[in-house]
C-alpha cells in the first residue's frame, strides 16, 4: 500500500506568467527564437515560479546515499565499503559536488539512508538507518514495504526543508555502490527492454563485466517477473534506498511546485518512476545532462527529455545537474534583464 501523501494533488504551473514571459521574449532586443533553450528554459521557469522575473538564486542540493545487497553478485569495480567512506567525504565537504555546490553557494545536505558499514553522528550527516543497505534482489525484494515507504518520506521530507527555505531549485544526488546496477533493472521493467541495452560499466567495468551484469540483471528480472505488477512494487523489488527516496522527492516537488533539476541516470529513473506513480510530475522536471551511461539515452526518450549539457559524465552526486544551474542562472539574467525594442528604441522587424 502507497502511503497518502503520494496521491496530493500536483500543483499546476502558473499559464498567465508562462503567457507573460512568452510574450516578453518576443519583445526583448533579439530576432525571435535567437537564444535558442534559453528562451524556453526562462519561460518554464517563470511558469513553475509565478513570477514574472524568475531567478535561480537559492537552489537546494539534497544527496541520498545507501548501500545495495546487489553487491554481492560481484557487479562493481568498487568495494561496497565505499558508500560510507564517500559519504564521510561529503561532510567534510571534499567531494565534486561539495565543490560546485560552494561554487553556486547553493544549500546541500547529506542523508544516509542505510550503509553495511554502519554509520552513526556524522557531522553534517542525516543518518535515517533504514537498513543496511538494500537486499540482493538477485534474490529476494530489494526492500521491505516499511523500508520502501520509509525511503520515499525520507525524498519527500527533504523538499519539505527546500520548500521551507525558499528554495528557487530543488536538485537530488545519488551515492551508492551498485546503484546503476538497481537503476538498469528499473529502467529494463518501466520500458520493457533488454538488460544489455541499457547496462552500462557504472564506475569503471569491463566489456566482460558489462555482460556479467547483465546477466545478473536478467536473472532478477526473471525471478521477480510475476511481482513487478505496478511502478510502486516495481521499485521495491528492484530499486536503492536512494533511488526510492529521489523518487519520492520528485513527487512532492510537483506536490510542492518547486520546480526540479534532474542530474544523470540514477536520477533519471527516479524520475520515470516518480512519473508512472504520479503522472504530471515531469512538468516540473529540466534534465542537467546526458550521462555517459548507457541506459540514459532510452530514460530520457521515455521522458521526452532535452538535457541541458554533454559531457561525458558519469559521476552522479548530482554534479551534472549542478553544472547546468549557471546556464538557468544565465538563461534568467537575460530574460529579466535584456532591454526590450521599446526600451531601446530600436526597430523591430516588419
Amino acid at each position: 500500500m502507497i502511503p497518502a501523501w503520494l496521491t496530493i494533488p500536483l500543483r499546476s504551473p502558473d499559464l498567465q506568467q508562462e503567457d507573460a514571459a512568452r510574450l516578453r521574449q518576443t519583445q526583448l532586443t533579439k530576432p525571435p527564437g535567437a537564444l535558442g533553450t534559453l528562451e524556453t528554459l526562462a519561460i518554464f521557469l517563470a511558469a513553475a515560479q509565478g513570477r514574472a522575473r524568475p531567478q535561480v538564486e537559492q537552489v537546494w542540493i539534497s544527496v541520498f546515499a545507501g548501500d545495495h545487497g546487489i553487491t554481492a553478485e560481484n557487479i562493481s569495480a568498487f568495494p561496497q565499503a565505499v558508500t560510507a567512506e564517500m559519504i564521510k567525504n561529503f561532510s567534510r565537504g571534499g567531494a565534486a559536488i561539495n565543490v560546485l555546490a560552494r561554487s553556486l553557494g547553493a544549500s546541500l545536505e547529506v542523508i544516509d539512508l542505510g550503509t553495511a558499514q554502519a554509520l552513526t553522528a556524522i557531522s553534517g550527516v542525516q543518518h535515517l538507518h533504514l537498513g543496511p543497505g538494500t537486499a540482493n534482489f538477485c534474490q529476494v525484494p530489494a526492500m521491505s514495504q516499511a523500508q520502501c515507504l520509509a525511503a520515499l518520506e525520507a525524498g519527500r521530507a527533504s523538499v519539505m526543508r527546500a520548500h521551507a527555505a525558499a528554495a528557487d531549485l530543488f536538485i537530488g544526488g545519488d551515492m551508492g555502490i551498485g546503484n546503476t546496477t538497481s537503476a538498469a533493472a528499473l529502467a529494463c521493467a518501466l520500458l520493457q527492454r533488454s538488460p544489455i541495452d541499457l547496462t552500462g560499466p557504472g564506475t569503471g567495468l569491463s566489456p566482460d563485466g558489462v555482460r556479467h551484469k547483465a546477466e545478473v540483471i536478467e536473472r532478477s528480472l526473471m525471478l521477480h517477473k510475476l511481482a513487478l505488477t505496478s511502478p510502486y512494487q516495481i521499485l521495491r523489488h528492484l530499486g536503492g534506498f536512494e533511488i526510492a527516496a529521489l523518487t519520492g522527492s520528485y513527487i512532492a516537488a510537483a506536490q510542492q511546485g518547486l520546480p526540479v533539476l534532474v542530474d544523470g541516470f540514477i536520477t533519471t529513473v527516479a524520475a520515470l518512476m516518480a512519473e508512472r506513480l504520479a503522472p504530471g510530475v515531469a512538468r516540473w522536471f529540466l534534465y542537467g545532462h546526458h550521462s555517459a551511461e548507457p541506459g540514459h539515452t532510452a530514460i530520457l526518450a521515455a521522458l521526452r527529455a532535452q538535457p541541458l549539457l554533454s559531457l561525458g559524465m558519469r559521476l552522479g552526486e548530482g554534479s551534472g545537474a549542478a553544472l547546468a544551474v549557471t546556464i538557468l542562472r544565465q538563461a534568467c539574467a537575460l530574460h529579466n534583464d535584456m532591454a526590450t525594442f521599446a526600451e531601446a528604441a530600436v526597430s523591430n522587424r516588419l
